[in-house]
């Protein structure tokens, strides 16, 4: 469903982060064979499965008439089951090839007038048409319609399942993009209209008539719209992830688009699908659709001066090193699928992944794929793609910065021992590697854009960018402060944000659009990325502040989070804390094995008294609200001490000063945290089975305050707060909170703390696993300097 057409280039800058592929190197090789080829395969998947993350791949290629499929990783992961060449995928918007053949089925047959207007075979289709101009079967299956990418009711985000009928009908709400025929804009929508009228036609439902007029006839056994129980029991587990390090199970409803993006299937029928392909369009069974109707749906559509654009009649078209390429990619909730063929040469290849919006990766297996099947049939040497290597700790440290200016300028960071750039015109964050000397783009997102390191900046595919001296950015309008949050739900949330004095979308979890301000309380996407043309309209509530926001003809709510308006975060306690109290102050730590240095505990204030404290557990002020400590202290081994004063005196230089609200606790109090928290909220509190860092005395809580005004700095989201507003790579807020908090992180990252995964506040000192575990009061420590 969230296909999407970006290609690297040297104006990185310009949005374009996807999925470009290094050309590969000739190497000698022995004398080739298809085991051979599937070796090379294994060595490339497993290496991306393992810099990815990716849980399961599936790959099958075509090589004349013979196939060959397999599966690596795990399908499902509890039970386990591995994945095979059956394990079913969500194959995303592969599924408007389906559409679109019985479209053209019924073109052979004369029922369809493939440019006659739609409205001929559907009336009620009535959306916002300024331009009077028709929309047509050619203009939806070509992305030309000039319809909106999502229909307000059944579209991506919507998990009511609505009907194929109620799906479109809801389009009649909508307004034109562009006049039909005048740009190339992809839409689920307009693919949704054909099924639908396909569906009104033939009187008979969507899926129960592709399945019967195409999949079945091509010989497809586990392939279908709405699957079987047999093929959800063999249905991989879909991953999403975000930028901020989190992962959830993808969900699993059924979209209201289903003729755009519902088709669940195999890479074993996908291959097979190919075949069909392949053989002119014929089935096990005989003709399926005519050589001459593929040849026009491989066809480029609506060329100009000659060029073709990017779709023939539902197919995306393309070269692989000069020979044709024909296919679709997919992109569904937890699920990444390409579909490519050379039908010149009789070749084809199909890879699906259980990872959300692994696009890029399923390309650059499908493209490398292809590659050595023509290398393999012309003998040649067979190609070899140079594996990337993690980023040195000290390179990322010493290139971590902003390079060039306006649009141009790319901001490169570091984080979790893993090193990002992200564009400052938007687009998407993309992990660098190392490949030789030089960084080189490696993400499931994009691949492909080299940099290196000169002097006074770097280069970015040969174009000189300087580094730019670090400034701290400043407050946002007042005006956009109401915008600024989440949307939506927890499978898709949608950010609003600030980013170097412009308004941003961060939507579909990947995609970073700058956003035009037409007015208070509208704004347009820009002219790249998945909602192109489209705007988003607030709608604010009495005290200023966005209530929600209808986006691209899809309403989001704005998300109720604790802590929104600067209040202490609370949960309600399992049990009553006396009673975990009790039990607590009557348990053993865990008995632990090895040698440790002995406790050596000091007071963070006898070091430096312009070190502030806000001891949070000394109040009811915290997560639980009562008071956990009898005095409000804050001690830490002495060497991390001295880590700690040597990162205020830094932040001094810049007017900071660090803000202490918890530094050694005892083990008691991670027990009564632990017990007294529900599970889901349990990421954020320690597992007193294991003991905490704090109770060894070499973490702290702590924040940044102005020395001139004593005032704490504004963060992102709040201390304790158990959200993903929480995460150190948390992308939402305004410039300056995201500045602050990276502030606070650099600083004690260059004395030797690594901040926590989920908690921006929270460091842990590099010699923690020299100390045990530790029990006593604050009252039984001298914590003298």
């Amino acid at each position: 469903m969230r296909r999407f057409h970006y290609v690297v280039t040297a104006s990185v800058w310009m949005f374009a982060l996807g999925g470009g592929v290094a050309s590969p190197r000739q190497v000698a090789s022995p004398k080739a064979s298809l085991d051979l080829v599937v070796t090379r395969l294994d060595d490339l998947i497993r290496t991306e499965m393992k810099v990815k993350s990716l849980p399961a791949v599936s790959i099958a290629f075509v090589y004349g008439k013979e196939v060959r499929a397999k599966g690596y990783g795990i399908a499902k992961p509890k039970p386990e089951v591995a994945a095979t060449a059956n394990t079913v995928y969500r194959v995303g918007s592969v599924s408007k090839l389906f559409t679109d053949l019985a479209v053209m089925q019924l073109v052979e047959k004369k029922e369809i007038d493939l440019d006659a207007p739609v409205t001929k075979y559907l009336p009620e289709f009535r959306p916002k048409n300024s331009s009077e101009k028709p929309i047509t079967f050619r203009q939806l299956m070509a992305h030309r319609s000039g319809l909106c990418r999502e229909t307000p009711v059944g579209n991506y985000f919507d998990s009511t399942s609505p009907t194929l009928e109620e799906t479109v009908r809801s389009l009649n709400a909508t307004e034109l993009v562009y006049p039909p025929g005048e740009k190339t804009k992809y839409s689920n929508a307009g693919i949704s209209v054909v099924g639908r009228i396909v569906e009104a036609i033939k009187k008979e439902p969507f899926a129960r008539y592709v399945q019967r007029t195409v999949i079945d006839p091509m010989g497809l056994k586990a392939t279908a719209f709405e699957p079987t129980p047999e093929m959800k029991q063999s249905l991989a587990q879909g991953v999403m992830w975000t930028y901020d390090g989190r992962t959830f199970d993808a969900p699993t409803f059924l979209l209201g688009t289903s003729a755009a993006g519902n088709l669940y299937s195999t890479v074993n029928d996908l291959a097979q699908f190919i075949r069909v392909l392949l053989d002119g369009g014929k089935g096990p069974g005989g003709q399926v659709i005519s050589p001459e109707t593929l040849r026009e749906m491989f066809a480029p559509q609506y060329a100009a001066n000659g060029a073709p654009r990017l779709f023939g009649i539902g197919f995306n078209l393309g070269m692989v090193d000069g020979h044709k390429r024909v296919g679709h990619g997919g992109a569904v909730y937890g699920f990444a699928t390409e579909v490519a063929a050379l039908p010149n040469d009789d070749l084809g290849v199909v890879v699906c992944i259980s990872k959300d919006c692994a696009n890029t990766t399923a390309s650059r297996i499908a493209d490398h794929a292809l590659r050595l099947l023509l290398a393999l049939k012309a003998g040649s040497p067979l190609p070899f793609l140079e594996p990337t290597k993690a980023v040195p700790a000290e390179l990322a440290k010493n290139i971590e910065g902003r390079y060039g200016d306006g649009d141009r300028a790319i901001d490169i960071t570091a984080s979790q021992g893993r090193v990002y750039m992200t564009p400052a015109r938007g687009g998407f964050r993309l992990e660098l590697r190392l490949q030789g000397k030089n960084l080189i783009a490696d993400d499931p997102l994009g691949f492909g854009v080299t940099i290196k390191q000169i002097e006074r900046g770097i280069t970015l595919d040969d174009i000189e960018l300087r580094r730019k001296p670090e400034s701290k950015p400043v407050p946002p309008p007042s005006r956009w402060l109401g915008l600024i949050g989440e949307y939506g739900w927890d499978h898709n949330t949608l950010y609003i944000l600030e980013r170097d004095g412009k308004l941003f979308a961060l939507i579909e979890w990947f995609f970073l659009d700058p956003l035009e301000e037409i007015s208070a309380d509208v704004f347009k996407f820009p002219d790249r990325g998945l909602y192109v043309g489209e705007t988003l309209k607030f709608t604010r509530d009495a005290n200023d502040r966005a209530s929600k926001v209808n986006a691209a003809n899809v309403v989001f709510e704005r998300r109720k989070m604790d802590g929104d308006d600067g209040s202490t975060f609370r949960i309600q306690p399992v049990r009553p804390v006396a009673e975990i109290r009790s039990e607590a102050m009557a348990a053993k730590p865990p008995i632990e094995q090895g040698e440790f240095l002995a406790s050596d505990l000091v007071d963070l204030t006898a070091f430096d008294p312009t070190i502030k404290l806000d001891i949070r557990y000394a109040t009811d002020n915290n997560f639980l609200g009562m008071p956990f400590y009898s005095s409000a202290k804050a001690f830490m081994q002495r060497p991390a001490s001295k880590a700690l004063l040597s990162a205020h005196r830094a932040l001094k230089a810049k007017g900071y000063g660090l803000l202490i609200h918890d530094a050694y606790r005892p083990w008691y109090v991670t027990k009564m945290f632990w017990e007294a928290t529900p599970i889901s909220g349990r990421g954020f509190v320690a597992d007193p089975s294991k003991g905490s860092k704090h109770n060894r005395g070499c973490a702290v809580d702590l924040t940044l305050y102005d020395l001139a005004t004593g005032k704490p700095l504004e963060m992102v989201g709040g201390y304790d707060e158990f959200s993903n507003r929480s995460s150190p790579d948390y992308p939402g807020g305004t410039s300056l909170q995201r500045w602050q908090r990276d502030t606070l992180r650099h600083a004690m990252e260059r004395e030797g703390f690594a901040v926590n995964e989920v908690e921006w506040w929270h460091f842990d000192f590099q010699d923690w696993p020299k100390y045990g575990v530790q029990n006593d009061a604050f009252e039984r420590i001298k914590g003298q300097r």
